[in-house]
């Protein structure tokens, strides 16, 4: 549930809280279930049906026993034969066809919740995903919106079922003999309280459940991957992995084994007191034939076929509220997802930016990581984030920082690690907005521009490359899906790859492997700046780029990068002398602050942090030379 900070606080639910049904919470699941209306009315319809046909079978029994056998009429006995066998045969076929609505209800649905609940996440800021386990994300959309729809097809479903059939069938009973309905119903107050402590236990075993399956699959996505796999091998940690999930299985386990004892349990109860309730009825309606002329020995036949369809909605039916509220927990962890505010959105009147001059201003902006608190409770795999503690002079990662970069002009970032270079080209293109501030893209504060048109104007090049595990075409396409052929092979070419893909045997459909590591470090830095390239922005920003080429490599890409320079605004984070050397602008930062700006003779002349990080490159170069 949520508690304060929004999604910093979203914890998982106190274990021991009660069974709660909101309308709200009604009222959201039946707005996914209402564009299947049609079809939940077919299978409602299927229901009642099936439900009458069904009531009918013990009347034939009745007739049977009471009619057709004590007046030996063969033609009776052969009508009710036939009638047993094409009873349950239309009640099956009927089934079958309810089956086929009731699932397009609930693929449907399943649909449209993990659609809405991708959609969301993809619209989370970078802040929600660095502080998330991917494998609990994946695990609501597939675990928590599978059961969402069990919720609708299963419960729910049971639910009308149950009510149908039970009202059907003490109609027909009281027709038959009210007294012995009565003392079947009697046995009911015996239903209720197993049936609600039992109820909340496997409430809470559910919940327990979607955790560890969750956290199981923490670990699977983690270390099941290309970098996680590495990582393991390069520590031989494979045993110590195989022991974490091993536990984590170990409690899915537990939990499964747990889950079915405690139905199993629930079940020996309910037939106990439904062999109580026949018994009576047996006891009693044998009574009454021996005893009243009118009673017979089909009535009791008939009696006890429709006891299973009386206790075993009854059974249900006592449990409803916890039931419903078991199921539905589903439903809540999915809206608790669609339910996380967004940080980054479009301000209402948002600004098209249809071109971009590429001025880029920061003026007095301040930005903090959130720190996070204690955790919520141990052992909580759910918790997105803990509460925020208060701001602190050592917690920002940039303070007061104001600089400009001209239209066409290189902005060099240069620093000690950790001195908030990359925060800087985080906020440029709102991966997150800054704490106190304002960063503007041709003189429009970017919170007042729609993201999408800002987005198209800014390329970027990070220090980790990622590739999808596609074709290089695939990789290449995502920058500008309607790019052409030629323009794929220049935009590679300029970035010095297109011999290299070309000379593969399957050219640019050549698939990159997982994270891309069927190439070189070098080699996927290339194609990602072919990518940026590909994209043609009017914006380049390049963290680290030539960060993973060799001698070689780098000189092809920094000549590739110089004609397309010159055309844009580039803001780039680099330790290389060339790409320093050539800055219309240094900006100098440390611990978070702008020390100093200018151009490098400005710079070393004013002899401060920049020329002691230019001596101790260039003694270190000059040491590798020599």
């Amino acid at each position: 549930m949520f508690h304060g900070g929004g999604w910093r606080g979203f914890v998982r639910a106190d274990e021991e809280a009660q069974p709660t049904i909101s309308t709200t919470l009604l009222r959201r699941v039946w707005d996914y279930a209402r564009p299947y209306g049609r079809w939940i009315a077919f299978v409602l319809l299927g229901i009642f049906v099936t439900s009458m046909i069904d009531a009918a079978l013990p009347l034939l029994v009745r007739d049977l026993i009471n009619t057709a056998i004590p007046q030996k009429d063969i033609g009776r006995l052969n009508l009710l034969a036939l009638g047993l066998i094409l009873i349950p045969l239309t009640g099956g076929l009927i089934n079958v066809w309810q089956r086929q609505y009731s699932a397009r209800v609930g693929e449907g649905i399943i649909y449209d919740l993990r659609c809405a609940l991708y959609e969301h996440l993809q619209r989370m800021s970078l802040r929600f995903f660095t502080t998330t386990k991917s494998g609990e994300l994946i695990s609501r959309l597939n675990n928590d919106v599978v059961g969402a729809q069990r919720a609708v097809t299963g419960t729910l479903i049971d639910l009308v079922t149950n009510l149908i059939t039970l009202t059907v069938t003490v109609t027909i009973m009281a027709g038959l003999d009210w007294r012995l309905t009565l003392l079947a119903a009697a046995v009911l107050p015996l239903f209720i309280p197993p049936a609600k402590r039992i109820g909340r236990i496997l409430r809470d075993i559910s919940r327990q459940q979607m955790r560890t399956n969750a956290a199981m699959t923490t670990v699977m996505q983690e270390t099941l991957n290309v970098s996680g796999a590495l990582l393991v091998k390069l520590f031989g940690q494979q045993e110590q992995e195989r022991q974490r999930f091993s536990r984590q299985a170990a409690a899915v386990r537990e939990l499964g084994v747990r889950s079915a004892l405690v139905g199993r349990g629930f079940f020996v109860v309910i037939g106990l007191v439904s062999a109580v309730g026949t018994a009576a009825v047996y006891w009693v309606g044998g009574y009454l034939t021996i005893h009243t002329p009118t009673f017979q020995v089909g009535d009791i036949v008939a009696f006890a076929l429709y006891l299973p369809r009386l206790y075993g909605p009854l059974s249900a039916l006592a449990n409803t509220r916890v039931q419903l509220a078991t199921s539905l927990v589903s439903f809540e962890r999915v809206f608790e997802m669609i339910d996380l505010p967004l940080e980054i959105t479009d301000a209402p009147d948002g600004l098209v930016l249809a071109e971009v001059e590429g001025k880029v201003q920061f003026e007095h902006v301040s930005f903090a990581y959130p720190d996070r608190g204690p955790a919520t409770a141990e052992g909580d795999e759910e918790a997105i984030e803990g509460p925020i503690r208060p701001i602190t002079d050592r917690q920002w990662a940039l303070e007061d920082i104001s600089f400009t970069v001209h239209p066409g002009q290189l902005a060099a970032l240069v620093g000690p690690s950790g001195a908030g270079k990359t925060t800087i080209t985080y906020l440029l293109p709102r991966l997150y907005d800054p704490t106190r501030g304002i960063v503007k893209v041709d003189g429009h504060d970017i919170r007042q521009v729609q993201l999408n048109s800002l987005i198209a104007h800014i390329g970027m090049v990070t220090q980790e490359t990622f590739l999808f595990h596609d074709s290089i075409r695939a990789n290449l396409l995502y920058a500008k899906p309607d790019a052409s052929e030629a323009e794929i092979i220049g935009a590679c070419a300029a970035a010095h790859i297109h011999d290299l893909i070309s000379a593969l045997p399957d050219g640019y459909d050549t698939i990159v492997g997982e994270r891309g590591y069927r190439f070189s470090g070098g080699e996927k830095q290339r194609i990602a700046i072919a990518r940026v390239i590909l994209k043609n922005p009017r914006i380049l920003v390049l963290d680290e780029a030539t960060s993973s080429l060799d001698s070689e490599s780098e000189r092809l890409i920094q000549q590739a990068l110089e004609p397309l320079m010159k055309r844009r605004t580039s803001i780039v984070i680099a330790h290389r002398l060339s790409t320093i050397l050539s800055a219309d602008i240094i900006l100098v930062m440390d611990h978070g602050r702008l020390v100093e700006q200018g151009s490098h003779n400005e710079l070393m002349a004013a002899n401060g942090l920049y020329a002691r990080l230019y001596h101790t490159q260039f003694q270190a170069l000059d040491h590798a030379k020599n």
